[in-house]
């Protein structure tokens, strides 16, 4: 997560005053499954779906034998040059209903980012710490700690215990973190409340893009995947919304907390009667679970041709799980830190920076109101990541983050010097908020919402949780450090100087972007697999 998150959660109403830097956490997310050599894609009739999806979409386990032999042949090539075979066909079954109760964890975790922004200021006075900053901080950061041991643990989870069971799991965490949160009468219990929410949200930073993309037809795996990343943005958006009636009631901050208790009892009993991953099920040795797990999503008209595609690709590598250490072998380490690498582009490109200064910088516009600022930026970033949904499976995952960075780079630049010439400085207010609004308008277009899908395509099946673990655990690592000092950065070098130094990183991201990420647009896990992880 994602994020890594990217996002327009960061401080929306914090204001500089207290001088704390929210994370980001537009970005995030992770794995998808093991399914060994299919391209096409379930028939699944999608054409009612307004996220880009093309109708009619293909099934995700085609099984023709040609297909098969032009794959085989191609297997050793860059994954860019296969050729995707695709097969229509129609199918009975619908994965909507599951991938919409998995985005609950979506909300909630962009829910869980962007609640203390405008309750802060509240729950300081109210549990006595409104003149001590370094408690307040401990009460926002927390939450990025707390992230940290549940972004490294969910993969492993998910993989021992099912991702349905995850869930469930996920849900006591989130359920028990926000009831602490709301009903807390000191600050050590807000503390713990905040903790117990961020491994919930680090958990669910893990497991929703897994479990979305292990359940979604190929075609449209792009579209769902970055579905995740939207429904992320409308739980900061939801967190700010939720925060307008404290001007008129001080003590509404703990209903803010409460709030969040709803979607974790849904998620559970969403959960509870959502289809297991069949890919996992296959894996473990449940066949016969697996069988009913595959009719629920794709129709009983599917179940023999999906099953004899898992048997022939289970045939085709039987290598143990990786252990850590597997990560940084000669075989895999190329991919692996690709996935760290573009993590932490996402945070050190400077969103949480823009964010952050959001405020003063429309002020500058004549922009005074805090929740206009924040509305705005989050909108910029909803609306971007609702056309990025739409743009994944057309125009593809490296086109869009090329794309993403180049722009950020531009609009960094434009801050820069917004903040330097005297000449612009007649247009600074105007220059400042368009160059703010590109940034965030650029950041969901690829670099918020691409990683978090993207790794869960270019890992290995065996490695694939805990690499997904690893580069999640890099993106809240490098969230807390930056939240940690970013402050001090600007006071010694300047804002117009720390600007141009994220223009620069965003150059380097698209050089190494160029150079080291392929397209896995159309192309199914095992395609992607064999192409980037050839056996040994």
């Amino acid at each position: 997560m994602q994020v890594s998150t990217h996002a327009v959660q960061g401080n929306f109403c914090l204001g500089l005053q207290n001088r704390r830097l929210l994370p980001s956490s537009l970005g995030f997310a992770v794995s998808e499954v093991r399914m060994k050599k299919r391209t096409s894609c379930f028939g699944i009739g999608l054409d009612s779906i307004a996220m880009g999806a093309r109708g009619n979409v293909r099934s995700v386990f085609g099984s023709s034998a040609k297909a098969r032999s032009v794959r085989a042949q191609a297997y050793e090539g860059d994954v860019e040059d296969v050729p995707p075979a695709k097969i229509q066909v129609k199918s009975s079954g619908t994965v909507l209903p599951y991938v919409g109760v998995a985005c609950l964890g979506a909300i909630l975790f962009g829910y869980h980012l962007g609640v203390v922004n405008g309750a802060l200021e509240y729950l300081a006075k109210d549990l006595g710490i409104a003149e001590n900053t370094v408690l307040q901080g401990w009460v926002v950061s927390t939450l990025l700690a707390g992230a940290t041991v549940g972004s490294f643990t969910g993969g492993s989870l998910a993989d021992k215990f099912g991702r349905t069971k995850t869930f469930l799991l996920d849900a006591i965490p989130l359920a028990v973190g926000a009831f602490l949160c709301a009903t807390a009468q000191n600050v050590e219990t807000m503390i713990i409340g905040r903790l117990l929410a961020g491994i919930g949200i680090g958990i669910s930073s893990a497991i929703v893009p897994l479990y979305i993309s292990e359940i979604s037809p190929t075609e449209i795996r792009g579209t769902l995947g970055s579905v995740n990343q939207l429904f992320i943005c409308i739980g900061i958006l939801a967190a700010l919304v939720a925060g307008l009636p404290l001007a008129g009631n001080p003590l509404w901050w703990r209903t803010m907390f409460g709030v969040a208790l709803v979607p974790s009892i849904l998620l559970a009993l969403g959960m509870a009667f959502s289809p297991e991953s069949p890919r996992w099920l296959y894996q473990q040795g449940k066949i016969s679970e697996a069988e009913v797990s595959i009719r629920k999503l794709y129709g009983k008209e599917r179940v023999a041709e999906v099953m004899s595609d898992l048997d022939a690709a289970a045939r085709g590598s039987s290598e143990p799980e990786a252990g850590w250490f597997d990560l940084f072998s000669s075989r895999y380490w190329k991919v692996v830190s690709v996935g760290a690498a573009l993590f932490l582009f996402q945070q050190l490109a400077g969103i949480n920076a823009v964010v952050y200064y959001s405020t003063s910088v429309f002020r500058s516009a004549g922009i005074t109101s805090d929740v206009a600022a924040s509305a705005l930026v989050g909108a910029a970033n909803v609306f971007g990541t609702t056309i990025a949904s739409s743009l994944m499976d057309k125009q593809g995952r490296k086109s869009l983050l090329l794309t993403s960075f180049a722009g950020m780079a531009v609009s960094m630049l434009l801050l820069s010097l917004t903040f330097t010439w005297k000449t612009l400085a007649p247009y600074a207010g105007t220059l400042a908020v368009l160059g703010t609004v590109l940034y965030v308008l650029s950041f969901s277009l690829g670099a918020g919402p691409v990683p978090a899908l993207l790794l869960p395509e270019i890992f290995a099946s065996r490695i694939r949780a805990k690499a997904v673990a690893l580069s999640l655990g890099m993106h809240w690592i490098s969230n807390f450090v930056i939240g940690l000092y970013f402050l001090s950065v600007v006071t010694k070098f300047g804002i117009s100087t720390v600007y141009l130094g994220f223009a620069s990183v965003c150059l380097l991201a698209v050089m190494y972007i160029a150079g080291n990420v392929v397209e896995t647009k159309g192309r199914s896990l095992e395609e992607i697999e064999r192409a980037l992880n050839p056996a040994t």
